[in-house]
């Protein structure tokens, strides 16, 4: 039977062990100790972990993050589960202080709008669940896809390091990105 993860927002996923590989990856990568044969090692106890858990098929996404710093911890990788703790940390301070404003900025004046105060009943805080359930009630996209598609756009909202964002830019990204994403999706179905 497939575990079931249930993310931040709520949804709920399929488990992928491939995403635990990358997660452990990135953390030894960050503190200079890149190996990949040990990221796998390391994803294989998660995962076996997490499946010989008695009567439980769901985990929720900061119980495994928590099982995957304990597994660092306790095989002398302490530097790497500080690491992902911090990076962890890092994204969600980022997520807080960005703002979307619904503003749709076509010209200079446009753009000037996004510093007035007198907008604020126009603001919310950012979040890619958004774009998901866009991307799957209205475009039809799988959930996989639609989160791929978020994750992309928000990586380059933190990469701009803007705190206001326009919607429209934000919808310009989503398209940009889908489009990527559609077009990689038919080069593999055509390969296969």
């Amino acid at each position: 039977m497939q575990l079931k993860v249930i993310k931040m927002d709520g949804s709920v996923e399929e488990y992928l062990h491939t995403k635990i590989i990358g997660t452990i990856s990135t953390a030894l990568s960050s503190i200079g100790r890149p190996d990949i044969y040990v990221a796998e090692e390391l994803a294989e106890v998660v995962t076996f972990y997490l499946y010989k858990r008695q009567h439980r098929r769901t985990a929720t996404s900061s119980e495994i993050f928590s099982i995957i710093k304990a597994v660092l911890a306790a095989t002398r990788y302490e530097e790497a589960a500080v690491a992902l703790s911090e990076h962890n940390f890092e994204r969600r301070l980022k997520r807080s202080r960005i703002e979307v404003v619904s503003i749709d900025v076509e010209e200079l004046a446009d753009a000037e709008m996004l510093c007035k105060n007198d907008h604020l009943d126009r603001r919310s805080r950012w979040d890619k669940t958004r774009i998901v359930k866009d991307l799957i009630q209205k475009h039809n996209v799988s959930r996989q896809t639609a989160r791929t598609i978020a994750s992309m756009v928000e990586e380059k909202l933190f990469n701009m390091g803007l705190t206001l964002v326009p919607a429209s830019l934000i919808k310009q990204l989503v398209l940009g990105d889908a489009a990527a994403v559609l077009r990689a999706q038919r080069q593999l179905q055509l390969q296969t």
